[in-house]
């Protein structure tokens, strides 16, 4: 094993003095509509979105941009409804007025033409207060199983490689490099994070470090099928961040991945209702795309289910790390140290996500080892989540990974 001196120094991380808030730009950039399979109008979920206090929301349709032509029948939005109260249609006259859905018979089959995103974007967006992102979830499959992909910030659609003759690492960075170049070409930058890694175990901690070229997963997807606890022979994707990190700092020299908490809500009408599930907190200059791509590229950004931290600072100096948590009723809070020390033993697993320090309350200060590879933090309330993707769910906020050289 080879302890190899990473290039990137990371001098501070969500660091401001004290005397200066910082704040933080709530978003979701992960959200199915009509255009794929979501059972409601892209219009209807920006609207969550805005009224819910976020500052960016994303729509990531399956291999798909709303810039286009897309019907759907009437009997297929009202077959994925899945209450018997009022549903996608109902709900949206009733947002928007009798006139504003696109009624339209093709073949004799009534159904409506879907609004573009440019259709709607100006009755939410208001700088620095709301905008919308433009993105596409880019569902492909390997020889292993599903490669969902999330971009955010295109100018045109990526697509699938369907090919499943490939390998997982193959497709992820021809995807990645295809991404690279629309990046280069379009000059602003585009965010990409790797989805639910676990959803039927499509990807392994081994593919994830292996694949240097993404920075962001999902630690946390609110999608309830998506394995997150993982299984009595797989990991969770908690340790699938832990696992991929310490080969890429330990054994490979590079940069940490870091870890984002999403929706992925698909249903809005009944059964797994699950927006508001889980998003990011962004400590950006502006409410901007790029600003928001360029802050959570430097690390300057938090994944929440629930908590709300008014300050992160690490000192890389002395290789401190400090948090504020926001008050939550009589919520209370456990703050636990993660990381892996030099000389984990990796045949087992023995080591690698260890708790290295543990704090309760609502100030937190932890000092990281000196053979610690990295820390981060993981933050879980007394509090149950409200609308939860998993058995007995609490809500929880991810620090991503300091420490590392």
């Amino acid at each position: 094993m080879r302890f190899a001196l990473i290039l990137i120094l990371v001098v501070s991380t969500l660091s401001l003095a004290a005397e200066t808030p910082q704040r933080f730009f709530k978003g979701n950039t992960h959200a199915h509509s009509l255009w794929s399979d979501g059972n409601d109008f892209p219009e209807m979920i920006i609207d969550y979105y805005h009224r819910s206090g976020y500052a960016f929301a994303v729509l990531s349709d399956h291999n798909v941009l709303a810039d286009g032509y897309r019907w759907q029948s009437l009997a297929e939005i009202k077959g994925r409804q899945k209450s018997f109260g009022p549903g996608a249609i109902e709900k949206c006259l009733a947002r928007f007025g009798p006139d504003w859905i696109n009624w339209e018979t093709l073949d004799g089959e009534r159904g409506i033409s879907l609004k573009r995103l440019d259709e709607y974007r100006h009755l939410f967006e208001k700088p620095g207060e709301f905008i919308i992102i433009e993105a596409e979830e880019i569902s492909d499959k390997s020889a292993q199983g599903p490669v969902h992909i999330n971009a955010l910030n295109l100018e045109r659609l990526v697509g699938p490689l369907n090919d499943d003759e490939l390998s997982t690492v193959q497709v992820m960075r021809q995807l990645l490099r295809t991404v690279q170049l629309q990046e280069e070409e379009i000059g602003r930058p585009i965010m990409t994070h790797l989805n639910h890694p676990n959803f039927y175990w499509g990807v392994t901690a081994e593919d994830l470090a292996a694949v240097v070229e993404e920075r962001f997963f999902e630690v946390y997807n609110g999608h309830p099928k998506i394995n997150h606890h993982g299984d009595p022979h797989r990991p969770s994707d908690e340790m699938i961040w832990d696992i991929a990190n310490t080969i890429r700092i330990a054994e490979m020299g590079e940069a940490p991945l870091m870890g984002v908490a999403t929706d992925d809500s698909h249903t809005y009408h009944g059964g797994d209702v699950s927006p508001g599930r889980g998003w990011v907190m962004v400590d950006a200059e502006e409410l901007t795309a790029n600003s928001l791509i360029y802050a959570m590229r430097a690390g300057d950004f938090y994944a929440s289910t629930g908590i709300t931290l008014t300050r992160v600072s690490y000192d890389a100096a002395d290789r401190v790390i400090e948090l504020e948590i926001e008050a939550d009723g009589n919520a209370e809070f456990t703050s636990e140290l993660i990381g892996t020390r030099v000389g984990y033993e990796d045949s087992i697993v023995q080591g690698i996500g260890e708790i290295l320090a543990e704090s309760t309350g609502r100030t937190v200060r932890f000092e990281i080892p000196e053979d610690a590879l990295y820390a981060r933090v993981v933050i879980t309330s007394s509090s149950g989540h409200g609308n939860p993707s998993f058995e007995d769910q609490h809500k929880q906020a991810w620090t991503q990974p300091v420490g590392w050289r």
